[in-house]
């Protein structure tokens, strides 16, 4: 093979002064290593060359099973790199060592360099340079060629000028890649989130002798705890606080399937024991086995003041009487979507005018203060009775109140959610 013209150094740096000019004015990540790639040829004589940016997300060294590489131009090659390609997945290879060790490679015959993979057949000879901004390797600038011996380290110079000549730009490119992204999931974190706030009752139902108040309140944009009111025939009124364990994106999914199985199941008309085996079914069809939903489900028969429930693994709530008493609704069966197979034993609880009935997830009594102490069932009933004769509104927002006092932060760790039913009248 002939060897190609090189250009003359004016030449080299007239190319190089040009195409700092064109990527400067681009934020585009794959344009500007497009730029990098067509200049390229022009400076430094190649059968192949190609830039590769790092994908910081990913350590060196390890397969994740995300790729090493974030983006990439090429010019001589064949084909793209493979799907698993190893020095995209891993970084191996004569780039993969450049990228990790931020030195520069000249192997005049890379058949006696154990650091080759053969990316491209028929290459004889390679230089790869480090990008680096910051005092950081960002990537790879690399080229091939079909001769043996076909780079000179004044080759090499020039390559490693042109890599601090793109470095800033791909560092401004990779900066504005990273903003995109998170106004993306943001937007998409603030959608789900109007989604499920949409799931939640926008208001209490209005029942009489009774005042009724709600609040769900996640941890990140968007949880996984929940709570209903639900009405049903003959004035009855179902009431459901639930919580998947776990946060985020997969627990909401998880709420939202919960809820949808509820509510066909209430549909259908069938009592509580065959609703929450029906439920059970759903979530072990629909989650894996390192999730489950700690979840209380009732029917309120106001005029008899009665509450039919069942208590699966969750939190037992609170009914609170006018004279003092105490009694927790506690569990009757292990969480939902857990293997094996329990029966559901309903209880039912007397609401009295004056009684006050508290429904919530650990994320109301498992708060912690600085000294790593919980709010805890006993403060939370204090200030339930405290303000019990308050609307159930009230009684919701001095609870709120006094958790955040308690943790001395506006925010919470996990999804908070209280539900207060207070018995008014006859």
């Amino acid at each position: 093979m002939a060897a190609p013209v090189v250009p003359d150094p004016e030449m080299r740096y007239r190319v190089l002064l040009t195409l700092s000019q064109e990527i400067s004015r681009t934020l585009d990540l794959q344009e500007i290593l497009d730029h990098l790639i067509a200049a390229l040829h022009t400076v430094v004589a190649y059968d192949a060359a190609g830039v590769f940016v790092l994908n910081r997300t990913v350590p060196l060294g390890r397969d994740t099973g995300t790729d090493l590489i974030a983006g990439m131009a090429s010019v001589g090659c064949a084909d793209r790199p493979r799907p698993h390609d190893p020095m995209l997945r891993s970084g191996r290879g004569i780039v993969g060592h450049v990228i990790r060790t931020g030195e520069r490679v000249l192997a005049p015959d890379v058949r006696l360099d154990p650091r080759y993979i053969e990316g491209r057949a028929g290459t004889l000879s390679e230089l790869a340079v480090p990008i680096v901004s910051n005092g950081v390797v960002i990537g790879a600038l690399n080229v091939e060629s079909g001769r043996l011996d076909a780079f000179t380290p004044a080759d090499a110079g020039w390559l490693e000028a042109f890599a601090v000549a793109a470095a800033l730009s791909i560092e401004k490119a990779i900066l504005h890649r990273q903003v995109l992204e998170k106004q993306r999931i943001d937007q998409q974190l603030s959608l789900a989130r109007e989604v499920q706030t949409s799931l939640l009752p926008a208001r209490p139902p209005a029942v009489p002798g009774y005042d009724l108040a709600g609040v769900n309140l996640p941890s990140w944009e968007i949880g996984g705890d929940y709570f209903d009111f639900i009405p049903l025939d003959d004035g009855r009124l179902g009431l459901v606080v639930a919580d998947v364990a776990g946060k985020g994106v997969a627990a909401a999914l998880i709420m939202a399937t919960f809820r949808a199985a509820l509510r066909a199941e209430l549909r259908r008309g069938g009592d509580i024991p065959d609703l929450v085996t029906e439920l059970d079914r759903v979530l072990l069809e629909s989650m894996d086995s390192s999730r489950f939903v700690t979840a209380v489900y009732g029917i309120l028969e106001p005029e008899a003041g009665l509450f039919g429930y069942v208590n699966c693994g969750h939190n037992p709530p609170m009914l609170l009487g006018h004279t003092g008493r105490r009694d927790l609704l506690r569990s009757m069966r292990p969480a939902l979507g857990l293997r094996g197979r329990w029966p559901a034993h309903p209880g039912t609880a007397s609401i009295n005018v004056g009684d006050v009935l508290v429904l919530y997830t650990d994320g109301v009594v498992e708060l912690n203060d600085e000294a790593e102490q919980e709010f805890g069932t006993d403060r939370l009933e204090a200030v339930v009775r405290e303000h019990a004769a308050r609307s159930a509104q009230e009684i919701v927002a001095a609870v709120l109140d006094r958790t955040r006092v308690h943790a001395r932060r506006f925010e919470f760790d996990d999804d908070f959610t209280l539900v207060v039913v207070k018995r008014t009248g006859p």
